[in-house]
């Protein structure tokens, strides 16, 4: 498995592998205004790859920029499919190219590969690409989706399954770029954590507060990851925040790294991030334990 990081790495990882694909290459798209890659992708039709593009049905603010996307789409000779209208969003970003599996925790836009930090994991472990190109058919058919590979987590199906079985799994540390931690049964698996001893961190915000739980407001760069980085051993970047609606009401595609290298390089990313987030996460921290003291007295 190899890790994209945001904006470090840039759009060259996914231009490359577009530039690059022979045969097939499926892709899913919430938001897209990379110019870059749309001729890329017309460039690879070709050149007689048979390219398809399963285009969210809707997404707040761009719905029409999605339907003329689709439309010059499908002038390049891209398979175009829109997602049906079942579930509040399909909101999950991925791409296969060739047996490659991409899964993003960004958007395909400048603002979220240039100016926000996120993650991607590329994988060509046979088994999570199958289970992965089966989800892109189930979706662009709209028929039903059997999820069944524990490391491939998909909302509505297996996320809350998983996530939870990775999050008690903690031994010693959890790092977390989330948002907004707000569902319940999360955020008070979470609370167990902590009190079993395990260092909990979030870059994004837990709603409630917890004792414990020390977190930091993102200062150099837009937040848009959900990442969680278990013991330094293990790591799920995705496109799922820990939320009721986008645990349980959305399409929402992640993937579970069990790869120590992957975790790793996470960690020192969110080490940065948190360095430069502690002066106001000291501050923030302070002021939660006072409000949880006062609430207990």
């Amino acid at each position: 498995m190899k890790l994209i990081t945001q904006p470090d790495d840039g759009i060259a990882p996914l231009l490359v592998a577009i530039k690059r694909a022979k045969k097939t290459i499926d892709i899913v798209i919430f938001r897209f205004d990379r110019v870059e890659l749309e001729k890329a992708l017309a460039a690879a039709v070709g050149r007689g790859v048979v390219v398809r593009a399963l285009v969210a049905h809707t997404n707040r603010g761009g719905e029409k920029r999605l339907r003329k996307l689709e439309m010059s789409f499908l002038a390049s000779g891209v398979t175009v499919c829109r997602t049906a209208d079942d579930l509040t969003r399909h909101h999950g970003k991925m791409m296969i190219v060739d047996g490659e599996l991409y899964v993003l925790g960004f958007n395909f836009t400048e603002l979220d590969i240039n100016r926000s930090r996120s993650f991607g994991i590329v994988t060509k472990e046979s088994s999570l690409v199958k289970a992965a190109s089966e989800l892109f058919q189930a979706d662009s058919t709209r028929q039903p989706y059997d999820a069944s590979h524990d490391h491939l987590v998909i909302s509505p199906e297996t996320t809350r399954k998983h996530l939870t079985k990775f999050i008690k799994g903690a031994k010693k540390e959890l790092l977390i770029y989330d948002e907004k931690v707000s569902d319940n049964a999360m955020v008070k698996l979470l609370r167990e954590r902590v009190a079993a001893g395990v260092e909990v961190k979030v870059i994004g915000k837990v709603v409630p507060a917890v004792a414990g739980i020390y977190t930091a407001k993102p200062t150099r760069l837009r937040l848009h990851v959900r990442a969680i980085v278990r013991d330094r051993k293990a790591a799920f970047v995705g496109s799922q925040s820990l939320r009721r609606t986008q645990i349980d009401g959305r399409r929402e595609i992640g993937i579970i790294a069990p790869h120590s290298k992957v975790a790793a390089a996470i960690a020192r990313v969110f080490e940065q991030d948190w360095a430069d987030a502690m002066p106001k996460a000291e501050a923030r921290d302070k002021q939660v334990a006072e409000e949880v003291a006062v609430a207990a007295s």
